[in-house]
């Protein structure tokens, strides 16, 4: 059953889709479905810059993330737009940054990685150019977006989908680590990435580096106003409480190699969960209670941003 319900140009809509969920996954796909005609809204529990899509780095990268025969298709879709959208960097929050993945080297990813322009394999690892979000700005860019194809964002939760199926004939959930209670989906589980977040002395290139034998990482990322630091991948960890001494060996880390980082005023911390699947990402449509159609689109781990568009054109396929 469709409502009326106030688009974000100020007039009244009918819905069609309601996406339930407001990280990057969701307003991507509500931006994707708005601008081909479909009347959108958006539920989200939290304002954009509360969600764990508002925590990230945010580095295109395939970082933790699976089915890998998609993961590539994904990747380079949204990739490409992110190219296209570096051209206008303060109203996107996207840029194409120079740097480092150390240890890297080609032949260990997959054949996605034959399609990157920019790449020198190098004795230390991989220098790329990729795209750069901060994200803040970036899902303040995807609200307007929405909004301005007619869409409208709303802070409102859902406890089951039978409240947004009461409002729109098809549901889209893109509620990430919430899925767990949702669906439920006993394998969504959370990755726990911590963040230092550092006045920048100057560093203008991005810098990655994964320990293979722990949970560990260290990178850090030129955002606007700020070098963020990082980090960490704790499986089943459900704290978002900063924890002091990680913050120290975050920063230890980094200094190891950018010794400048040690001396940079701290500004902050963050933590975010990301939401991992056990059986990777799920985009798959289904029957709503009642009637109509439920689409799903989470599990993306730690790449959400990373495969963000590509992952909205399938499930808007499935919208039909």
């Amino acid at each position: 059953m469709n409502a009326d319900v106030e688009s974000g140009n100020g007039g009244a809509a009918v819905s069609d889709v309601i996406v339930v969920g407001g990280g990057v996954i969701g307003l991507t796909t509500a931006m994707v479905l708005a601008e081909r005609g479909d009347r959108v809204r958006v539920w989200s529990a939290a304002p954009a810059a509360a969600t764990t899509s508002a925590v990230a780095g945010a580095l295109w990268w395939p970082y933790r993330i699976e089915p890998q025969d998609k993961v590539g298709d994904w990747s380079l879709t949204s990739l490409r737009w992110y190219e296209e959208l570096a051209a206008r960097p303060r109203e996107t929050g996207v840029r194409l940054v120079e740097g480092m993945h150390r240890g890297e080297r080609l032949a260990g990813l997959g054949p996605w990685a034959g399609q990157l322009k920019d790449v020198v394999e190098t004795a230390d690892g991989l220098r790329c150019r990729l795209p750069l979000i901060d994200m803040p700005a970036h899902l303040a860019w995807l609200e307007e977006r929405v909004r301005a194809a007619g869409g409208s964002v709303e802070r409102r939760d859902a406890t089951s989908f039978a409240e947004p199926a009461a409002e729109a004939a098809t549901v889209v959930n893109c509620t990430g680590l919430g899925a767990r209670e949702l669906v439920p989906d006993a394998g969504m589980r959370p990755v726990r990435g911590q963040l230092v977040l550092v006045e920048n002395p100057g560093i203008e290139e991005w810098f990655t580096e994964a320990d293979p034998a722990s949970s560990e990482t260290t990178y850090f990322f030129p955002q606007p106003g700020r070098l963020v630091l990082g980090g960490t991948a704790g499986t089943d960890d459900w704290s978002t409480v900063p924890d002091p001494r990680t913050a120290r060996e975050i920063v230890a880390r980094c200094a190891r190699v950018r010794p400048e980082i040690a001396r940079a005023r701290v500004l902050g911390h963050r933590v975010g969960l990301r939401p991992a699947r056990d059986a990777g990402v799920r985009i798959e449509a289904g029957p709503l209670p009642g009637g109509g159609r439920l689409v799903h689109n989470y599990g993306h781990g730690g790449a959400g941003v990373t495969v963000a568009l590509g992952c909205a054109q399938a499930a808007a396929q499935l919208v039909g």
